[in-house]
């Protein structure tokens, strides 16, 4: 299992320091998101001030984007990095694709799907003569000249990572993809009955094999009260979020997680956390003293994911002691 980091860059100034500490802790990839910044701005930092740490999205939101956008920022990314950078790309649910991006919410599985088919091709062309022709039902690209090539790079292959929680997206990761991004808001029973079965039936119809693809998620950990509380409040938030309803259903919650619904919708946050019963954080949560932290996590997710993100990022200026100690621990 690898063990990886999720950083916030609040200031691109910060990156390089921030990503050569990373890199000395020891941990396999560095993820960036697209929250309050760009997501693919600090990698291009962090390729030019790292050597062996992996480096990639989780994720960057893919429909604000055209693929030949998103193509070219990962080809650009992949070179810098010497072959380092994972693209992750998400779906985001629909009130902020359309009101906070202000595009056009369609068919999400299948236009990513596309999207990813025609960023290959885009990527073929770029390594191999130039010529595309990409037909599909969202995206069509006929044109490259030798002016708007970027030309062949040494690490060609880009591994595309999906996230989701839904069965389709699912689906879509084990029959295209390298890797899928587990969403945080999960349960082991959750992960077990549909997470894994229909990346298995997306295998199967890829023709693929599970050695194909990368597991991976952050995790919610708490090792003290206050953690706890903070990972009961963003829980809380996430099971407001009508599309991600069924982790709740399949645990017998329905009924609380359309109460928090109706509490995010009349924007009575204070009110959401005390829904969270100390029952459902044990489920959606590891909670351990942070000398067992590492064995915890091995003991709940072994076999199950290939690699793991704590939820709460490295922030510059943090102590870096309990990294270190987990670090430390995953490493044979």
């Amino acid at each position: 299992m690898k063990l990886d980091i999720a950083v916030l860059v609040p200031n691109l100034r910060e990156m390089p320091e921030l990503a050569r500490s990373v890199e000395e802790l020891g941990f396999d990839c560095l993820w960036t998101s697209e929250t309050q910044h760009d997501p693919f701005l600090p990698l291009a930092l962090a390729a030019e001030h790292t050597h062996k740490i992996e480096l990639g999205t989780a994720i960057a939101v893919a429909f604000p984007r055209s693929p030949t956008v998103l193509a070219q920022i990962a080809w650009d990314l992949q070179a810098a990095s010497n072959g380092r950078f994972i693209l992750g790309l998400g779906t985001q649910v629909k009130p902020h694709i359309e009101r906070r991006f202000g595009v056009l919410w369609e068919s999400p599985t299948a236009k990513l799907r596309e999207m990813i088919l025609a960023m290959r091709a885009l990527w073929n062309a770029w390594q191999g003569d130039g010529r595309i022709n990409f037909r599909g039902e969202f995206y069509k690209i006929t044109l490259m000249t030798p002016f708007f090539n970027p030309g062949p790079i040494e690490h060609p292959h880009i591994p595309i990572y999906i996230a989701g929680v839904n069965e389709k997206l699912c689906q879509l990761a084990g029959e295209l993809c390298e890797g899928f991004h587990v969403h945080p808001f999960h349960t082991i029973k959750y992960l077990r009955e549909v997470t894994l079965p229909n990346i298995e039936r997306g295998l199967q119809n890829g023709g693929r094999s599970r050695d194909q693809i990368q597991i991976s998620s952050a995790i919610f950990v708490a090792t003290n009260d206050v953690e706890k509380e903070m990972v009961r409040a963003q829980l809380s938030f996430y099971a407001s979020t009508p599309s991600y309803l069924p982790v709740m259903a399949i645990h017998g919650w329905s009924k609380t997680g359309e109460k928090l619904s109706m509490l995010a919708a009349r924007k009575e946050w204070t009110a959401m956390p005390q829904q969270i019963t100390d029952e459902m954080l044990e489920q959606f949560c590891i909670l351990a003293p942070e000398a067992d932290l590492a064995s915890a996590i091995h003991q709940r997710y072994a076999g199950l994911l290939d690699r793991i993100t704590l939820y709460f990022p490295f922030e510059p200026g943090q102590d870096t002691s309990k990294w270190k100690a987990l670090a430390r621990a995953f490493r044979p």
